[in-house]
Formats: structure tokens, sequence, C-alpha cells
């Protein structure tokens, strides 16, 4: 349990940073989250993680371990924007127009983040993932991590 716990938490920090804006959530933006995540299928949630990747990818430092096509970016954009759209003018419509209202464009901001959090652990509940993040541990000095607290 602690591997587990040890390997993801510099992960989920890191995705913290990439979808957080760091200010608290009002009610509006709470319902907002809410029904976001209640609208997203497991496809839809997949689809987004899809789209934080491709953005991602295109850092320097990490292009050279993707192979999006500019085409494939695309069709993902393509898809992000029918399932942002569908979420905030269908879906979430009375939510979306009272958290514009009432609390600003950082609502949105804050419900696409909780819907970002939750499509990343949906993402990490598999397997294979969950794996290929705790490989890491077996460099890392075991004694030198007992040695902490002592």
């Amino acid at each position: 349990m602690k591997k587990k716990v040890a390997a993801l938490i510099g992960f989920v920090l890191a995705i913290e940073l990439v979808i957080s804006s760091g200010a608290q959530a009002g009610v509006y933006a709470d319902d907002l989250a809410r029904c976001m995540v209640s609208s997203t299928s497991s496809k839809d949630k997949i689809a987004l993680v899809r789209w934080m990747f491709a953005g991602i990818a295109l850092h320097p430092d990490v292009a050279s371990l993707s192979n999006v096509t500019d085409a494939m970016r695309d069709e993902i954009n393509r898809n992000t924007a029918t399932l942002v759209e569908r979420l905030v003018t269908q879906s979430c419509r009375k939510q979306s127009n009272e958290a514009f209202r009432y609390e600003g464009k950082t609502a949105f901001e804050q419900g696409f983040g909780v819907l970002g959090k939750v499509a990343m652990n949906e993402l990490m509940s598999n397997e294979n993932v969950s794996v290929g993040f705790r490989a890491y541990a077996k460099y890392m000095d075991k004694l030198k991590l007992e040695a902490i607290g002592k």
C-alpha cells in the first residue's frame, strides 16, 4: 500500500498543478463541477485525458515521447470542443448559466478542473497505468528512505 501511495503522490501533485487554478470554488462552481462529472461517461473522460495528453505532448521537453500527429490533435480538439459544448450548453446549461452569472469564468476553470481530476483518476485506476507509475520505485534507495524521520 505504501508503494502505491508513494508512487502516485508525485503524479497527483503534478496533475493538480496542471488542472487547478488554486482559487476556492464557490457554490455555483461546485454545482457545475458535479453536473459535469455526472454528465460524462467513461468514454468522455478518456477523451478529455487524450486532449490533456495531446496538449502536454506539445512541450519541447516531452514531444519526442509522443507520436501525436497534427491530424490526430485536430480530431482530439474537435471531440473535446463537442464535449465541452454539450456540457455547457445542454447537459449542464442551468449550472453553467448560474456559475457564469454569479462567479464568472473562474467557476468554469474550477468546474473543468474537477472534471479533469476525475478523468485522471479514472485513467489511473487502470492496472497497467498503476504498475507503470510504480515502476520507478525499483530504482530508489530504500535505506535512504527508511532513514527519513529517524
